[in-house]
């Protein structure tokens, strides 16, 4: 019995370590992308006050949401054959997938409207367009490490 335990929990062990790499890999992007954001938006101290705790409250919802996807939601991607569920599956699915996109962009205007109306529009803009031009500098470096 006790070496069914012990190889039990040793085949735990690589699922552990990539879970604990891909939280760290996660942790490294958010520094980066923090870091690209200040370089971006050339805050002043004053608008820095009004705009960190706004971003870090709407990434917090922001990552909720994408846990209770993941926990709660069946995708496309794990449906490995669409033709072998019933039409009411299928329909399941999309209805899931549309509601965590409306949810989602619920989130994105709640926090446009408390930014806009917290900071200069023209701040707001640089805001948006830096998140657009981050999301393609990450691609393209994941892209050149992948080479």
């Amino acid at each position: 019995m006790k070496h069914i335990l012990a190889i039990a929990l040793l085949s735990c062990i690589p699922f552990l370590a990539s879970a604990q790499r891909s939280e760290g890999k996660s942790k490294e992007i958010q520094a980066y992308k923090n870091t690209y954001l200040k370089e971006k938006l050339e805050l002043t101290p004053e608008e820095a006050k009004i705009f960190w705790p706004i971003y870090s409250s709407m990434q917090s919802e922001q990552s909720e949401l994408r846990q209770e996807r993941r926990k709660n939601m069946i995708s496309f991607r794990k449906s490995t054959e669409i033709e072998n569920l019933s039409d009411t599956e299928v329909e399941s699915l999309i209805n899931n997938e549309l509601n965590f996109k409306q949810k989602d962009l619920n989130i994105d205007r709640k926090y446009y409207n408390k930014l806009k109306s917290s900071l200069p529009i023209k701040t707001v803009g640089k805001y948006y367009r830096a998140e657009q031009t981050f999301k393609r500098e990450l691609l393209s470096r994941y892209r050149e490490g992948k080479k």
